[in-house]
């Protein structure tokens, strides 16, 4: 099993780390020979939320090379603060405080990276996720600083067993505003209630609410645009076509989830590395937030972020 690359694109890197760190504190990556694979899947999340994202080797790194039994592809569990820490300390924007193995562990002024080259290692048995950072510091001096994150390698036959969330077919998807402005909002809603309305239409409009016995509060966007949704093949595609020409979907008509305001906050945070989002609305079942890094047309990844339903049975 081997596997090598160097980070060209570290600041990205960083960013969709720093994303998914927040909801939990380990996380799956799966590394395949065209795509990296961050997964957070584990039930114990609050609010239920999950995580599957897909982002383009081409993205992030060069000198790609990897090599395993499984079809080329490895999958590993770490946690993510320490990714983030050893991401951090390969931005050239970033002081190297912490100590690393070989020289220049620890010499506290900032480094601009050079090359930043990430290998699978091992060190008395354990599993490593090594980074080994070459640049040059303030004064001059060429520095060589390697952080270590310690993994877990998955056999196979786990990964296998790992199957995104089945849902039903979207009832529409919205183009989201500014996730940073929304992120505002919602920190504000979070201090009075743990449960959010999102609601959505095909005409343009998107409503963030809750309702408590003391507040009501609503905060609604009227320009938001609908891509179309793709339809699944089907025998019965003609009847239906027909069916929808006498009887057209009101583009008016509201369809509402119910999520945990906590969860949506956290993925908020992916404010940080998004361009563009997307989100999928499955009435009384889930929202689907799509976060795509670069231009939808292009895009070097995506990040899709599923947060499940609240059953509420007070009508909230």
């Amino acid at each position: 099993m081997r596997f090598r690359a160097s980070i060209t694109n570290v600041q990205t890197f960083f960013r969709i780390v720093q994303a998914i760190e927040k909801l939990q504190k380990r996380c799956l990556i799966k590394f395949t020979e065209e795509h990296m694979c961050i997964i957070c899947n584990n039930d114990a999340n609050e609010g239920g939320i999950q995580v599957w994202s897909k982002i383009k080797v081409e993205a992030l790194f060069e000198n790609y090379r990897i090599q395993s039994n499984a079809n080329n592809e490895i999958t590993m569990a770490l946690a993510g603060e320490a990714l983030l820490g050893a991401l951090k300390s390969a931005s050239s924007s970033v002081p190297s405080t912490s100590a690393g193995s070989g020289a220049g562990g620890g010499l506290g002024g900032a480094l601009d990276a050079e090359e930043i080259v990430m290998k699978l290692a091992k060190k008395n048995d354990q599993a490593l996720l090594s980074f080994e950072i070459k640049g040059m510091s303030r004064t001059g001096q060429q520095v060589r600083v390697v952080h270590d994150v310690k993994i877990e390698v998955m056999k196979p036959a786990d990964v296998d067993k790992m199957q995104e969330p089945l849902c039903p077919k979207a009832d529409l998807l919205i183009l989201l505003p500014s996730l940073l402005k929304v992120r505002t909002i919602v920190e504000r809603m979070k201090q009075m209630s743990d449960v959010m309305a999102f609601q959505a239409n095909n005409n343009k409009r998107l409503v963030l609410s809750l309702r408590t016995d003391s507040v009501t509060i609503e905060t609604e966007w009227k320009d938001c645009q609908n891509p179309a949704v793709a339809e699944p093949e089907s025998e019965d595609d003609d009847d239906d076509e027909d069916e929808g020409r006498r009887n057209p979907p009101d583009p008016d008509k509201m369809f509402t989830v119910l999520i945990s305001t906590r969860s949506f906050l956290k993925f908020l945070n992916s404010h940080v590395v998004s361009t563009t989002t997307i989100a999928s609305v499955c009435q009384h079942h889930c929202v689907i937030l799509y976060v795509y890094i670069g231009d939808v047309a292009d895009a070097g990844g995506v990040l899709t972020f599923y947060i499940p339903a609240i059953i509420d049975d007070e009508g909230r």
